[in-house]
């Protein structure tokens, strides 16, 4: 039975070497620029629907993702520290940004800064369980 992790020997190998998804054998210093990008992704989206809510004068729906108050940490650094302290890869962090995409489009959620940080931590733990365990 072959591996699920992320094939990056080919043509297209620069392009991993640039996002930080592929070590380029002289060590990487700090984050992947893939974990940035992501972080700007999800802080868009999260804009444009606290945007959305306030102008049709909606809360949202609540569910267990939601906290009573924004997190004091933002978004990129709670994404660093994950890489930092939990040991994933970041192709592993790409595939939780579609657990939370898919899951915001099966369900009526909006993503706002009161649920990122649960579902951010929870769809990680889900793909490092898919990508990364042995």
């Amino acid at each position: 039975m072959g591996s699920l992790g992320l094939e990056t020997d080919g043509l297209d190998s620069d392009t991993y070497l640039t996002l930080g998804i592929k070590e380029s054998g002289k060590g990487v210093f700090g984050a992947p620029r893939i974990l940035s990008i992501l972080s700007s992704l999800l802080e868009q989206s999260i804009q444009k629907n606290e945007i959305l809510l306030e102008t049709i004068q909606d809360k949202g729906t609540a569910t267990s993702f939601h906290g009573l108050r924004v997190p004091p940490i933002s978004i990129q650094k709670y994404i660093d520290r994950m890489f930092k302290y939990a040991g994933c890869s970041p192709s592993c962090f790409v595939i939780a940004y579609i657990y939370v995409d898919r899951f915001l489009q099966k369900t009526n959620i909006h993503l706002t800064s009161l649920n990122v940080h649960r579902l951010l931590i929870t769809s990680v733990m889900v793909a490092a369980k898919f990508i990364d365990d042995a």
